[in-house]
């Protein structure tokens, strides 16, 4: 059995054994967490106490970029940045391997993710988002993947194309729309700073607990523009989106300055993720979890509805540039 079919496979008895290997014995409880790329459980250990054990998808990560999220996270924690630190496990370090696998073990955080921000909490998230920029603009990170056009759109929608997953009579739309994007991608981050950036900064990456705002999932971690943590917070469009935008920013540049022409970026980046989670799905649907969750995935529907958004999105690009330029 390849290291793969290993972890499609993860047992809770190897999760378990796992966990004592890292010098952590534990009761013989253990459950899954919710997790479509990685294998996440909790354990129950000899003394009551939790822990998170994340098993990392082989072939996605090497040793040495995981290794750059953890050092991430140990720069925000320095910073007194409220995250959640992997622990150290026998031996030294923060990774180990079971039967090929890569894991690492994360003390349980209590929390739920914040309500529908009002005008005070956007400042916060804000002055948060900030607070993680600042920190990962003081150190390179030479092994993460760079979020650029080429590697999160063109090279998707070539291996789209060469495994047949879009219908014949919507490819040429779809790559059409697809390349505008990358194009618009390629032009607006040309001069923007990049630098270790979240990469999922959503609502449902943030814990509130007693009036605590703390970060999780580092997982999809990228040297990319500050823009991109952004937008995901604030994925709405018209009028109130404006508005919430602006208590943002003004969170945010209490504590680092914001380059407000990188704001050009927001929409192609929103395009770049829709190609990126479309072939994200398409390489994973041997797990047996991608075809019950995304059932609809691969039908001329859906095919018709990415193409459709995506023409939109372009749409959008060109009304907002003149926007910008006037």
């Amino acid at each position: 059995m390849n290291t793969t079919d290993l972890f499609l496979s993860l047992t809770p008895h190897k999760v378990l054994e796992a966990v004592e290997d890292a010098g952590f014995p534990v009761n013989p409880l253990c459950y899954p967490l919710n997790s479509f790329e990685n294998r996440v459980y909790e354990v129950e250990l000899e003394d009551r106490s939790r822990l998170v054990a994340k098993f990392y998808r082989p072939g996605r990560w090497s040793p040495e970029q995981i290794l750059e999220e953890h050092l991430f996270l140990a720069d925000l924690a320095e910073a007194e940045v409220p995250v959640c630190l992997p622990r150290t496990l026998r031996g030294g370090g923060t990774l180990g391997t079971i039967d090929g696998i890569s894991y690492c073990l994360f003390p349980r955080m209590g929390g739920r993710a914040p309500d529908e921000p009002d005008t005070d909490l956007l400042e916060r998230l804000g002055m948060l988002a900030a607070r993680i920029h600042n920190v990962g603009a003081a150190r390179p990170a030479a092994h993460r993947v760079r979020l650029d056009a080429d590697a999160f759109v063109r090279q998707n929608v070539a291996f789209l194309r060469d495994k047949g997953s879009i219908p014949a009579r919507l490819l040429a739309r779809y790559e059409r729309a697809a390349r505008t994007i990358a194009d618009f991608v390629d032009e607006g981050i040309q001069g923007t700073a990049v630098h270790r950036i979240h990469g999922d900064l959503h609502l449902g990456n943030l814990l509130l607990r007693d009036g605590v705002l703390s970060v999780v999932d580092f997982d999809d971690m990228v040297v990319g523009p500050a823009v991109q943590d952004l937008w995901l917070l604030l994925p709405g469009e018209g009028v109130e989106a404006r508005i919430a935008l602006e208590s943002f920013l003004e969170g945010y540049e209490v504590l680092r300055a914001f380059d407000r022409k990188s704001l050009r970026l927001a929409t192609p980046l929103r395009g770049l993720r829709r190609v990126h989670y479309a072939a994200w799905i398409a390489r994973r649907f041997h797990d047996p979890i991608f075809p019950r969750t995304f059932p609809h995935f691969g039908t001329e529907a859906y095919w018709e509805e990415e193409t459709r958004d995506l023409e939109q999105i372009v749409q959008m690009i060109t009304q907002e540039r003149g926007g910008f330029e006037a």
